[in-house]
């Protein structure tokens, strides 16, 4: 947990100072590093990790649940960004991203082996790899083409989400993919890039957030502002309370269920609000806000 939070603490850091520091020449290399990310890492896990995961009853009432705690949440957010907040349209997208898809892998996977035991690994890599990854490039990704800036008509959106959207493609291909193009070193190997995604992920939010900052001047933590604050509470409070909710009232799912539910909004957001041209400034500062939050609660719990 020390090593996660102090990866997260020094990439934010060095990502908000370059920008301070060379501006076009850091949001450049975050740029280049966000591609990266979708055009090369992301495929690479999505096709060794989808075809890996095992049904029971139990895991397979926690997906469906998973599924309809998304589905309440994107719909909350889309009406208190509209409706409550009135938000520009990116910036109504960005909301439904951030209070929606969780950054359950590399920091929601080790979250599970520190609190709940390395017993619920498991688990919590098939509530990341078939709510979350699934989710994230269909729906996660139709939201940056329907709410983004790249396409205004409704035939260039749909293209948009086709042809920026390299994660759909390798996640379907690692479903009909035979075993022997997915050995277990691959899969192995496709999980230390997870964590390599850790430090550029949090390096893109500190330039971002540097960026962003009001009339150049340096500002962290990012402001806590009206839409920030909904997207804390959404992303933190609304999915576990869903997913509570359904498992009382229909089958008991695995606890792993509940910390991923609750995990912070996820860096691949960002590399969605890139991609898309949805409003960086919100999805950087819920990234950085929630994660906050997530790991002061995961630090203190870890020490009960």
């Amino acid at each position: 947990m020390i090593a996660i939070i102090a990866v997260i603490v020094a990439a934010t850091a060095v990502g908000f100072g370059a920008e301070h520091r060379w501006r076009a020449g850091a949001e450049a290399l975050s740029r280049r590093l966000m591609s990266t990310v979708l055009w090369v890492l992301m495929p690479l896990i999505a096709f060794f990790n989808v075809g890996t995961i095992e049904f029971d009853e139990s895991v397979g009432g926690g997906i469906a649940f998973g599924y309809v705690s998304l589905a309440v949440t994107v719909a909350a957010a889309y009406l208190v960004g509209t409706r409550v907040l009135h938000l520009a349209r990116p910036s109504v997208g960005a909301l439904m991203g951030v209070s929606t898809f969780a950054n359950t892998g590399y920091l929601g996977l080790p979250f599970a082996a520190v609190l709940l035991g390395f017993d619920q690994i498991g688990n919590a890599v098939a509530y990341d790899t078939l709510v979350s990854s699934v989710a994230l490039v269909t729906v996660g990704f139709s939201i940056g083409a329907a709410f983004g800036t790249v396409a205004e008509r409704p035939r260039e959106r749909v293209a948009a989400f086709f042809t920026r959207n390299p994660p759909l493609w390798a996640t379907l291909l690692g479903l009909l993919a035979p075993a022997a193009l997915t050995p277990d070193w691959a899969i192995d190997a496709s999980r230390v890039v997870v964590i390599a995604i850790l430090p550029i992920g949090f390096y893109a939010v500190g330039v971002t957030l540097a960026a962003e900052a009001e009339e150049g001047a340096a500002r962290f933590p990012p402001p806590l502002t009206a839409a920030v604050g909904w997207a804390i509470g959404l992303k933190l409070l609304l999915p576990p309370l869903v997913m509570l909710a359904l498992s009382r009232a229909l089958i008991d799912v695995p606890d792993a269920y509940y910390s991923q539910a609750a995990m912070a909004a996820g860096i691949n957001n960002l590399v969605i609000a890139h991609a898309y041209g949805l409003d960086r400034a919100l999805t950087a500062a819920a990234i950085a806000w929630t994660t906050f939050v997530v790991v002061v609660a995961g630090a203190v719990l870890s020490l009960l």
